[in-house]
Parts: C-alpha cells; structure tokens; sequence
C-alpha cells in the first residue's frame, strides 16, 4: 500500500500538465515610497509573465500605474485609518479565473473615485480646441476605461475603497 502525501505538501511538490483554474496574488505597498507605481509595475508583469498571461501585461501595467497614482496623489485616509507615522498602504489583488482577470488596488480612502461620462469632448473639436481647455484631471480614468472590459469600486467594511478592473480571457 502506497502512503499519500497530505493535500499541502502534494500541492507543492506536484507537478501536474493541467494549470490550476483559478489564481490569486496580493501584495500591499506603501503610497509614500517614490518607488510605488515601479514595484507596482514590476509585481503584476511578473505575476502575469508567470501564470502565462503575458500579451495584457503592457495594459495591465499602464492601468495599475495610473490607479496607484490616483491613490498616492489624491486619497486621504479616513480619520479611523491614519497611522501614528502618516504611512499610507496601498493593497493590490489579482484573480485569474478560466475567463477572466481582475486587479484590485484598494487605498485607505472612502471617497469615490471620478469615473469618466463618455468622451471628454468631441473629437470634431480637438482641431479647433487649444490644449488649455482639455481636462486636468480624469484622464487616467478615461485611458483605463478603454483598456479593462470592465471598470468599477467598492467600499470596504473597514472604510477605503478598492478599484477594480476586470479583463476577459479568451482562451
């Protein structure tokens, strides 16, 4: 009779021809440190490249880096989450499920995010248009939206917020 492994150790030690269905990878980076959209950056191009998701890396790392800019110059944390040394957190999520990928980064700050209405302006007038009445803010949003097939936020039970974006496989 052959002994079996306990599940955790098979798990880790196994080396199967199927990839499992669904993956998950978090990390939690602090807002203040000049390095934050960079190591931002790097984790999910690298979690990508390893669960085999290499062709949305470029877009996945454009729309972290604007949502980790958005926490690092516009979120406040709500009064009950300030910390006695002023550090800001930003957390990150990342699924893979069979049809989809989601990032999630989650600040501190209660306060929805600005979400673009359709098209900043027309584009039949960008010709006649100086460039002192495009807008100063939103436009990271709006990039985002055209590259994510799906856009939206939540509160947290313990105040903040997490931004989610939801990219659709095709296998």
């Amino acid at each position: 009779m052959r002994e079996e492994k306990p599940p955790s150790v098979l798990a880790l030690g196994a080396s199967t021809s199927r990839p499992p269905k669904e993956r998950f990878r978090g990390f939690t980076l602090c807002a203040d440190s000049h390095d934050t959209a960079r190591d931002a950056r790097c984790l999910v191009a690298a979690t990508l490249k390893a669960w085999g998701l290499v062709v949305l890396a470029d877009d996945a790392r454009l729309v972290v880096s604007e949502l980790v800019g958005n926490v690092v110059y516009h979120a406040v944390p709500d009064d009950h989450l300030v910390r006695p040394d002023g550090r800001r957190q930003i957390d990150i999520t990342m699924t893979k499920w069979p049809k989809w990928l989601f990032i999630g980064v989650g600040d501190e700050d209660s306060s929805p995010p600005t979400f673009p209405r359709g098209e900043p302006f027309s584009p039949r007038l960008a010709v006649d248009l100086p460039e002192a009445v495009l807008p100063d803010s939103g436009r990271g949003m709006h990039i985002i939206h055209h590259l994510v097939d799906a856009l939206w936020w939540a509160p947290e039970d313990r105040g903040g917020k997490t931004v989610f974006c939801r990219w659709d496989l095709n296998d």
